[in-house]
Parts: structure tokens; C-alpha cells; sequence
């Protein structure tokens, strides 16, 4: 049984209000995955953090 198929099984099972619940639920994980932060805003900490950190951009470039 496919994801899908088995998800509208449960869905039709749930109360109104459950359903509710779950499309609010999906919208949030599809807003978290929107709002990750880009892999440029990360900020080396360490000496050797910060020394591999330019060698990755400069590989990178």
C-alpha cells in the first residue's frame, strides 16, 4: 500500500477538527524546511574550524 493511498485511509477516519489539526501540522513542517537557515550563515568557532572553513570556500570558488 502506497504512502498516500495509506494516509487517505486515516485521513477519512479522523474528526474534522483532527484534520485540522494535521493540515496545520503539515504546513508547519513545510514552513521549518523553508526557514532553514542557508549553510553560509554558519560561523566557524574554532581555530581549526575556521582554517578548514576557508579551505572549503576556497575549494568551493
Amino acid at each position: 500500500m502506497g504512502n498516500e493511498v495509506e494516509l487517505l485511509e486515516h485521513w477519512r477516519e479522523l474528526t474534522p477538527e483532527k484534520q485540522q489539526k494535521v493540515l496545520e501540522f503539515v504546513k508547519l513542517l513545510k514552513s521549518e524546511s523553508e526557514t532553514i537557515p542557508p549553510e553560509s550563515d554558519f560561523v566557524p568557532q574554532t581555530p581549526l574550524a575556521k582554517k578548514l572553513w576557508s579551505i572549503r570556500q576556497r575549494a568551493i570558488a
